[in-house]
């Protein structure tokens, strides 16, 4: 127990004996219970054991209970078993103690168990030494720590002026004792970071050398391991270091080995492209050799998310936060954040381009947290009186040239905004997905091609190709026809009858000379692509596994019967014959097949999210702009306006530039992983995970 403790037990003790004392002899010699009480507001008062001359006199007398033969013991409990504890004593004493507590102002270490507990102090007055047996046993029972306290008050003097001396000398020795403590971790601090680093590298350095094997014949150690091309020369010129350094006799072997086992993925990037990297592996690391999607993510992701995000006023909000992020750069990589900062900062320039991009879209919708601006001149609306200055006639009406870049901001307010930008975002939003499904297309001829894979070049690529332009290529020329030429052709039903009667005149609905024809030819292409992509390639990889069993079969026929003149082995050419299944490889052809088929139509469809999201980034802000800002401004009335201006901020800052700027970011990031990676990307490959003394920290952390 602490010094605090010891001095609030002792006064404790001394408190309830007195007050057991007054209970039982008051009525003998009310002068003492005077005494008694004097004692105790003394105690009370000065928190310590305080000496009068009233008192001293009377305890150098005999006690009232040495007279009475009343005795008592001291100690402490638990506060929970205190109850039960009372109870026992008083069905073993029969009624015939005295039972005194006091709880206790902080919780006690125990003894015994060394836990910290809350306990009471207490002390039961008794007479008769089969008392003492009963009530020594119930506290055994009980687990209470009873502690002698004689029954001579001077003796109890003694005791506390010796307890008392002991706990200033143990106070002494430990505030020695942390002194020394601080002072020698103070020494050490500038040192620890330093030494804990060179234990971390020391434990790495063993960790790698128990990786290798021992050679008892040469007594050297070998260890075989993964390195880039790049970093080989780098490799051997450390190894020739490291043996004239540790003056070894034995030269090191740098060899390059063939293995069975895939190689490991390994990208260089740097600070800008890790963020786009991660992304990317996020999804599954890139099969070696295998086409990185994250080249082409880093223009078409922030640009993806800007479509959706499209406004230039909340784009500078985000620049700025990218900027502070950038030039904070060394500072924060210092340190430790929290879990929302660190992939913050993790994609600081991620953020830097999704906020350029979205300047660059806001400008072309036109929108200022939703306001239109007059940015690249006047409006092509019809001029409708004489300050038409700069207009131009066309028959009997004026009209001013086009708007020169972006939406015309006239359209803003009008009857036909909704379903003009409707219109606008939805077509754009096929085009944007349709090119991108052809790049991933296009991208998977590549890899074909680095592979030496001509079945996936023309059973896969060719037919994918002629399916998905057959069928979106198409509606996305008809789109940017329309849009070129102004024709009010109805292009859903253009489409669907292209399926329905293809054979059918298309009266106003033609927007070129051929159209009919084209489309006839469209649709037979996209149905022929559909068995080509299913049907030959299982049957052509069967028909090469034969040839290949066949002349492995009849080779060991001839070297067995002319050479060997045994049996040939046909049972484990038979074995690796049976390796094909054709089932097999049937219905993953079947599946894939079906899938692109599938996918064609519902990746397309899931393009058209650009528009949803664009559309309703575009009205909320409106909403928040002309429901909240402007309502409030309308008010002759001060509070009312910067109340109104601080719901505004706070809806932008928190719902448009946090919640929004999330809910793009995923819905970009559903596009390239489903839409566009499963085009080409496998993602099967695992990490390069070199020894590095720099990523033992971060492994670590």
């Amino acid at each position: 127990m602490s010094s605090w403790s010891l001095r609030w037990y002792w006064r404790r003790m001394v408190s309830l004996q007195l007050q057991a004392s007054s209970f039982l002899f008051s009525e003998k010699n009310h002068h003492a219970v005077v005494e008694e009480r004097e004692l105790e507001e003394s105690v009370n008062s000065n928190h310590d054991y305080i000496e009068t001359g009233s008192l001293l006199e009377k305890e150098m007398r005999p006690g009232l209970s040495e007279q009475s033969g009343v005795r008592f013991i001291s100690g402490i409990i638990c506060k929970s078993k205190a109850v039960r504890f009372e109870r026992m004593l008083f069905r073993a004493t029969r009624g015939n103690m005295l039972f005194n507590q006091a709880p206790a102002d902080e919780e006690i270490v125990d003894p015994v168990t060394f836990e910290k507990d809350a306990k009471v102090v207490f002390m039961v007055f008794f007479s008769g030494e089969q008392a003492k047996t009963k009530i020594l046993k119930i506290c055994e029972a009980f687990g209470a720590n009873c502690y002698p306290v004689p029954e001579d008050v001077t003796k109890q003097r003694q005791i506390t002026r010796e307890v008392l001396s002991r706990l200033s000398d143990l106070e002494a020795t430990l505030d020695a004792g942390i002194w020394h403590r601080n002072k020698a971790l103070s020494s050490i601090d500038d040192n620890l970071t330093k030494w804990v680093n060179m234990v971390r590298r020391e434990k790495a350095v063993y960790d790698t050398l128990n990786m290798l094997n021992f050679d008892v014949t040469k007594k050297c150690l070998v260890g075989e391991g993964w390195c880039p091309i790049f970093a080989r020369p780098k490799i051997q010129e450390a190894l020739q270091r490291a043996t004239y350094d540790s003056n070894s006799q034995v030269g090191i072997i740098f060899h390059v080995m063939d293995a069975m086992e895939s190689p490991p993925t390994y990208f260089r990037t740097n600070h800008f492209t890790n963020a786009f990297q991660e992304i990317v592996d996020a999804y599954g690391v890139a099969r070696y050799q295998e086409a990185n999607p994250a080249v082409y993510t880093v223009i078409t992701f922030p640009f993806l998310f800007a479509v959706m995000f499209g406004d230039w006023g909340h784009g500078i909000c985000l620049l700025l936060g990218a900027l502070v992020l950038i030039a904070r750069e060394s500072k924060l990589s210092k340190k430790k954040l929290g879990s929302f900062m660190e992939m913050l900062f993790g994609g600081r320039y991620v953020l830097l381009l999704m906020a350029i991009f979205s300047i660059y879209c806001g400008l072309i919708y036109n929108e200022f947290f939703s306001v239109p601006f007059h940015i690249f001149g006047g409006s092509a609306y019809r001029c409708r009186d004489a300050s038409c200055s700069d207009a131009r006639t066309v028959g009997l009406v004026k009209y001013r040239d086009p708007y020169p870049f972006g939406v015309d901001p006239s359209w803003r307010g009008s009857r036909s905004e909704l379903p003009f930008l409707n219109s606008l975002k939805m077509k754009m939003s096929i085009l944007l997905g349709v090119a991108q499904m052809n790049l991933g297309i296009l991208i998977s001829y590549f890899n074909a091609r680095f592979f030496g894979s001509s079945l996936d070049i023309r059973y896969q690529f060719i037919p994918q190709m002629i399916f998905l332009n057959s069928l979106f290529g198409y509606l996305s020329l008809l789109i940017i026809i329309k849009w070129c030429t102004g024709s009010q052709a109805d292009l859903y039903h253009v489409m669907i009858y292209m399926f329905l009667s293809p054979t059918d005149d298309l009266g106003e609905n033609e927007l070129f000379w051929g159209q009919r024809p084209l489309q006839v030819v469209l649709l037979l292409l996209a149905l022929v692509a559909v068995p080509w992509m299913l049907f030959p390639k299982p049957f052509i990889l069967k028909k090469l596994h034969t040839e290949r069993f066949q002349g492995r079969t009849y080779g060991m026929l001839g070297t067995s019967e002319m050479d060997l003149d045994v049996e040939p082995d046909s049972a484990r050419a038979r074995q690796h014959h049976d390796d094909f299944n054709f089932s097999e490889v049937f219905v993953h052809q079947m599946i894939h097949s079906i899938e692109f088929i599938l996918g064609a139509v519902s990746n397309t469809a899931s393009y058209l999210r650009l528009w949803a999201l664009s559309l309703a980034h575009s009205e909320l802000s409106t909403v928040f702009y002309e429901k909240v800002l402007l309502l409030a401004w309308s008010y002759d009335n001060f509070i009312i306006r910067l109340v109104g201006l601080a719901v505004f901020a706070f809806a932008t800052a928190f719902i448009l530039l946090m919640m929004e700027t999330l809910s793009a970011f995923l819905h970009a990031l559903r596009l390239h992983w489903v839409e566009f990676q499963n085009k080409f990307y496998h993602g099967d490959g695992y990490k390069f995970k070199p020894f590095s003394f720099a990523s033992l920290i971060d492994d670590e952390d």
